[in-house]
């Protein structure tokens, strides 16, 4: 049985990254983004504080709000909030499950959303951070504190790795990341947890 015909092999481009836990304290401090590469259809990532790159993250909360907006490009803004602060998502055209997956929630409920995570800058200079959903999924309760936990252990991971990966270096030049910092995040994020 012959193989596939020569320049047939099956592209490697619809592979994603993994979808890193972080939580939302974190996010809203990352100021560093960058393209993996020059061809426009290369990843974007940001860079952790705490020394890892993304392209997609993970995250569980409460869905606090949700606004639906425009008219012929219908798109839904969203808070989400997790035990270190808000989340701002949103799902338009272009991601037409998530926006049907926010349509079906009605707030306050918790959440497990997978995006990617944009950042915009305004003319005055702050850095705002979004992420545009792939997927929203209702969930119960125990799942969002199993979150929590896993994306303690995900963050003191980095905290330990700090500054030993190249990422990791350029996080604490750019950043001036003081681990002491993000070891109290964590602490406060589990001292929330019920368990």
């Amino acid at each position: 049985m012959a193989g596939p015909a020569r320049g047939t092999f099956p592209r490697r481009d619809f592979e994603r990254e993994p979808a890193r836990r972080v939580f939302a304290a974190e996010l809203r401090e990352s100021r560093i983004h960058f393209r993996e590469g020059e061809d426009e259809k290369s990843p974007t990532y940001i860079l952790l504080p705490t020394g890892e790159r993304c392209n997609r993250i993970f995250l569980v909360g409460t869905l606090t709000e949700k606004k639906k907006q425009g008219e012929q490009n219908l798109f839904y803004r969203a808070r989400v909030v997790d035990p270190t602060g808000t989340f701002f998502i949103m799902a338009g055209s272009y991601q037409p499950e998530a926006m049907q997956q926010i349509a079906r929630i009605d707030p306050p409920a918790f959440v497990a959303v997978v995006g990617k995570p944009n950042v915009y800058e305004t003319p005055d200079g702050a850095v705002l951070i979004s992420v545009r959903c792939e997927s929203v999924t209702a969930v119960d309760k125990n799942t969002r504190d199993r979150w929590v936990l896993d994306c303690a252990k995900a963050t003191l991971d980095r905290i330990d790795a700090l500054g030993t990966t190249p990422d990791g270096q350029r996080a604490v030049e750019e950043y001036r990341t003081d681990p002491a910092l993000f070891r109290k995040l964590v602490y406060e994020a589990l001292s929330q947890l019920s368990l």
